[in-house]
């Protein structure tokens, strides 16, 4: 099982470094994977082998073109479908988020806010992460409403908790 998500996360990473636009391919994929991967509805009609596949393939389209996506994420993410191995998109998404990281000698932070980030919070961010971690960090971010205030960022399995949720549960904790 891990050896077809590893080939499916290689020859991407192929395709995207041939590209050039690893950063943006990447966070598209990542949140399209977590939409698909939070949807079960959504999961399983990408996934059913009565819906015919270009019917399937369609609502890929519709969901990425929607935010101008990059034709390869647009193809790979058709081709997961059309496949049948939608189910999958998210464990091929990780390795391959892991694969560009180490060869890029990069480490991958997904952080979580409750609104979007901007091109200049996600360059501080990543270089606070970086300066944290002892390496160079590209961030992949997730709009999640339950977060309240600041950030929760993962590195591997380390989770660095800086939201205000938090910060109150360790006043609590301190009285």
């Amino acid at each position: 099982m891990s050896d077809r998500h590893d080939y499916y996360a290689d020859a991407l990473l192929s395709i995207v470094t041939a590209e050039g636009s690893v950063n943006d391919i990447q966070d598209e994929l990542f949140r399209l994977s977590r939409a698909i991967d939070g949807n079960d509805e959504l999961r399983q009609a990408l996934s059913d082998p009565h819906i015919p596949v270009d019917r399937r393939m369609q609502v890929v389209t519709d969901l990425l073109e929607g935010k101008e996506a990059n034709p390869v994420t647009v193809g790979f993410v058709s081709m997961v479908v059309a496949t049948g191995r939608v189910k999958d998109l998210p464990t091929i998404v990780d390795r391959f988020l892991q694969l560009t990281a180490t060869r890029t000698n990069k480490a991958v932070a997904e952080v979580r806010a409750a609104v979007e980030l901007s091109d200049d919070q996600r360059q501080r961010l990543a270089a606070a992460l970086s300066a944290k971690v002892g390496r160079e960090v590209e961030v992949v971010a997730v709009v999640d409403p339950t977060v309240v205030g600041g950030v929760v960022a993962q590195i591997g399995d380390t989770v660095i908790d800086g939201s205000l949720r938090s910060r109150l549960a360790q006043l609590r904790e301190s009285f």
